[in-house]
């Protein structure tokens, strides 16, 4: 076997964590798994409203809507077990899934009986494990942990409640996922999804604690990412099992987003695509007219972008850092030169100053920029609570943020 993972069970290579695997899935493919996936069996008493759920994602895959990210999972799920690769996910409420975004369980109306779609693919197909689980987050990170440095040929993911929930289970963040290849040559490919987002919720329900996770980060020891469309998604859980090496993938994952109008794909993104570390202006603006240069991560994009077009504001360029970690150095060298004449840059987050992405990235835009300009922050001030709880200081704080970063006399 190769080094490390899995006790002589893995025999992949090894190999830099950005060497990317572009395997592609054809359309047909794609076309094939929504169908069996959204099949209702003979006999089988199914609740109304996952019906029209399961005929909408039959007409997202054929072009006739864009994508939401249930569907994008489906479809990524789907697509590696037809290849041969089992998929175990598991979390407090995985079958349905937190935000009732998955709904990969049927139950009979009738009889109570459960139907898994995604395991019903092909006679031939991997193997799909579904399980609801405790509330012990501890327990069950370091038993997933364990299951996937044992069979690194398997997507294993484990789903949070929310993203701080994660906090039970930190010991085995610290001692086991963030190091476990650097202290022991133990190869780990486990997917950790941390719903994420600032919506109002309050401070239980806001924060992933991603600058925990970003702190962490050192040698290529693992992925972080905040991804803001459900292609992205499709091909980042496609990458973490088509490459010849193991890294643990964290997973900033969406709330309000998974219903969001602006965070869906066409249906060509996923079988022409691919992922992007970086995601350039999608206005594609005139590089001569921006006069503010925003790079931002995850649910904020679409806020600031929601206000531009209120606006009407066309000097203001919105860039997505997509992964975190490892830092798309050369993506954004390549921006920075683009808008070589924008008078500002600055990074936007809706997370405290003190947390979020902030204190990881200005040093790796400034030192990009070899110190030619300074990288400015908006967001919230730094606080000990990672978010408000009162619903009316959340919306004033959000509309602080936009309005700052769109009205260029701030």
């Amino acid at each position: 076997g190769g080094r490390g993972g899995g006790g002589g069970v893995w025999g992949g290579g090894g190999g830099g964590v950005h060497r990317t695997e572009t395997r592609g899935v054809t359309k047909k493919r794609l076309e094939d798994i929504a169908e069996k996936a959204t099949t209702i069996p003979e006999g089988f008493h199914i609740y109304r409203k996952l019906d029209r759920l399961m005929q909408a994602r039959v007409d997202m895959v054929q072009g006739k809507m864009p994508l939401d990210w249930g569907c994008a999972e489906m479809l990524s799920f789907g697509s590696l077990m037809m290849e041969g690769t089992p998929v175990r996910l598991v979390g407090q409420d995985a079958q349905r899934g937190t935000f009732s975004h998955r709904q990969a369980a049927w139950h009979d109306q009738e009889t109570g009986e459960v139907y898994i779609p995604l395991a019903n693919l092909s006679e031939d197909q991997g193997v799909f494990t579904l399980v609801n689980t405790m509330l012990s987050e501890f327990a069950l990170l370091g038993f997933e942990y364990g299951v996937s440095s044992a069979e690194p040929r398997q997507l294993t993911l484990w789903e949070a409640q929310f993203g701080d929930f994660a906090n039970m289970a930190q010991p085995i963040v610290d001692h086991f996922i963030s190091s476990s290849e650097s202290k022991w040559q133990r190869m780990c490919g486990l997917v950790m999804l941390l719903p994420h987002g600032f919506e109002g919720q309050g401070p239980e329900h806001s924060s992933a604690r991603l600058e925990r996770y970003l702190a962490l980060c050192a040698e290529d020891n693992m992925q972080v990412g905040y991804l803001t469309t459900p292609a992205q998604y499709f091909h980042i859980l496609r990458r973490q099992m088509l490459r010849a090496f193991r890294k643990p993938l964290i997973l900033m994952q969406p709330k309000s987003l998974l219903r969001h109008k602006g965070s869906t794909s066409p249906i060509a993104d996923f079988y022409k695509g691919h992922f992007h570390p970086l995601l350039d202006d999608p206005d594609q603006p005139d590089p001569g007219g921006i006069k503010r240069l925003v790079f931002c991560s995850g649910k904020v994009f679409f806020d600031l972008n929601d206000g531009r077009v209120e606006r009407e504001q066309d000097a203001v360029a919105l860039v997505r850092i997509e992964e975190l970690y490892p830092f798309p150095w050369d993506d954004v060298a390549a921006i920075l030169e683009k808008y070589a004449q924008a008078d500002e840059i600055c990074w936007v987050q809706e997370e405290p100053q003190n947390m979020g992405s902030w204190d990881f990235v200005e040093p790796k835009i400034r030192k990009t920029l070899g110190d030619a300009k300074l990288v400015r922050y908006i967001g919230r001030r730094a606080t000990a609570s990672t978010a408000t709880g009162i619903q009316s200081t959340h919306l004033a704080e959000q509309k602080a943020i936009v309005d700052t970063t769109l009205d260029l006399s701030s």
